[in-house]
């Protein structure tokens, strides 16, 4: 295995920034925000996820000897002081962090986490966050769908050896379980972070008996009560026939993984239930996705839940999500003083950011609101304008979870534990949770988002005053 160095764990340019900055006495405050511009293809909404990773890369990071070291070696820092690398020796992140809880949906622009720190501790971990909330996030997002195509049919994620990495499959696994997946094949991530795990058996296990139904009984005898038996190594139905007629009840589970599974799934069910299996559950794999769930669905088969491997764990049809990490504002004696970008098609709003989300009277989300985060309540000053709104339907969705370096929200989990819960037991407290909330969300977000195919786009604004603030800078720019 691979010993990671997790204070390397960043782009060469991030720590010749940290050095420039450190050589030229740069030490203010610097504001950055993480969102991404537009949605990918055939996504209306994501679903964030990574916030737990993020905050445990932030609480932990440090630099050892030997890192600073290959620093010290490397071409690029032949000019820089040992001061600086002295520096380096003491490093950790003291800053503070809001960020959209993980499960929450988001849209585009929307900051879904913002950084507050000492510019060099806000400019080495880019590339960390970027890289697990973005992956996460896809993960989710994609998940979702499957979810909303499965139309309550359970999921579970199977896609670790198609992932981009065994680190990939294994944070997928708990992005998809966020998303609304039932479980995971993953081990390592039921063992870590407690999603429920789910197994079959392999093609190589019916092959390497001379007979397919010794194959079946010999699962059997060893997990009577969970095993999901793989028909369709020889003849799908020729193998269900006999598993009806000479195993019989009970049988917890069969599995399909090609042929015509429309087809497959129909007949299977008519010889179980003919046979009195009927407790029996119909479990389908191979090379699914959410178009072919929901046209499977729709066309009556009669599928129980179903297994997502490549399609799941790679996002296959949107495998990157472009998010970006944006300098937003710096604070100097005390003075905050705002930054956008002008490039085409990479602009920005500047300062540090509130989204605020409200809700129609049919309880569903109408719109958002990105205002600065010192504005005032955009929900109370609805609620004076409109008798009709109530405080119930707007909220803001950026909270408060790190300061000063420290996972607040985690540590007020400890504590109200009486210290007697172990990481593990917190880490799964945290994960349930933004899968009940991701569960909400999809419940929340109106129905034509939902769609697979959907062209509608949700309604997020900016309020007036961040409108001005970026209006002013751009003349102000343009006119040096």
């Amino acid at each position: 295995m691979i010993d990671r160095a997790p204070g390397l764990i960043t782009d060469l340019y991030e720590l010749t920034m940290a050095a420039a900055y450190f050589e030229n006495g740069v030490h203010h405050r610097a504001i950055f925000e993480l969102f991404t511009r537009r949605l990918p293809r055939q996504r209306a909404y994501l679903i964030v996820a990574g916030l737990e990773q993020a905050l445990d890369y932030l609480s932990t990071l440090r630099l050892d000897d030997a890192q600073i070291d290959y620093l010290r070696e490397h071409p690029s820092f032949k000019r820089v002081s040992r001061e600086f690398f002295q520096y380096l020796a003491e490093f950790k992140f003291t800053g503070d962090v809001w960020a959209m809880p993980e499960g929450t949906a988001a849209f585009g622009m929307e900051p879904m986490l913002r950084i507050s720190a000492p510019i060099i501790e806000a400019q080495i971990v880019e590339t960390f966050l970027l890289s697990t909330i973005n992956f996460q996030t896809m993960i989710a997002s994609k998940t979702a769908r499957m979810v909303t195509a499965a139309g309550g049919r359970d999921i579970v994620e199977f896609g670790t050896r198609r992932a981009h990495g065994t680190e990939a499959g294994l944070l997928a696994a708990r992005a998809a379980f966020i998303g609304g997946c039932a479980g995971t094949s993953n081990v390592e991530a039921g063992h870590l972070f407690g999603v429920p795990t789910f197994g079959t058996l392999a093609h190589s296990f019916v092959m390497s008996f001379e007979d397919e139904d010794d194959a079946f009984r010999a699962f059997l005898k060893v997990f009577p009560d969970t095993a999901t038996v793989l028909v369709d190594t020889y003849d799908t139905i020729e193998a269900v026939k006999r598993l009806a007629r000479s195993v019989g009840p009970p049988i917890p589970a069969v599995r399909l993984d090609s042929g015509d599974l429309l087809a497959l799934s129909k007949e299977v069910r008519r010889i179980l239930d003919d046979a009195g299996m009927t407790a029996t559950k119909i479990f389908a794999s191979g090379d699914l996705n959410e178009y072919k769930i929901a046209d499977l669905i729709s066309r009556g088969a009669r599928i129980d839940s179903f297994g997502v491997g490549t399609e799941l764990a790679t996002s296959y049809d949107a495998p990157a999500l472009s998010g970006v990490y944006k300098l937003a504002a710096i604070e100097k004696n005390g003075q905050l003083s705002m930054r956008i970008k002008l490039s085409h098609d990479k602009g920005t709003y500047p300062g540090p950011k509130q989204v605020w989300r409200f809700k129609n009277e049919a309880g569903k989300y109408a719109h958002d609101v990105i205002a600065l985060a010192d504005e005032e309540s955009p929900c109370v000053q609805r609620v004076e304008t409109e008798q009709k709104q109530t405080a119930d339907s707007c909220r803001p969705l950026l909270d408060l979870v790190m300061e000063r370096g420290s996972a607040i929200k985690r540590n007020a989990r400890e504590q109200s534990g009486g210290g007697e819960n172990s990481p593990k037991e917190i880490s799964w407290t945290l994960l349930n949770a933004a899968r009940e909330r991701a569960r909400a969300e999809l419940k929340t977000i109106p129905a034509e988002l939902l769609l697979l195919d959907s062209e509608a786009c949700y309604s997020v604004g900016f309020s007036n005053r961040l409108v001005e603030e970026r209006e002013n800078l751009e003349r102000r720019r343009t006119s040096l």
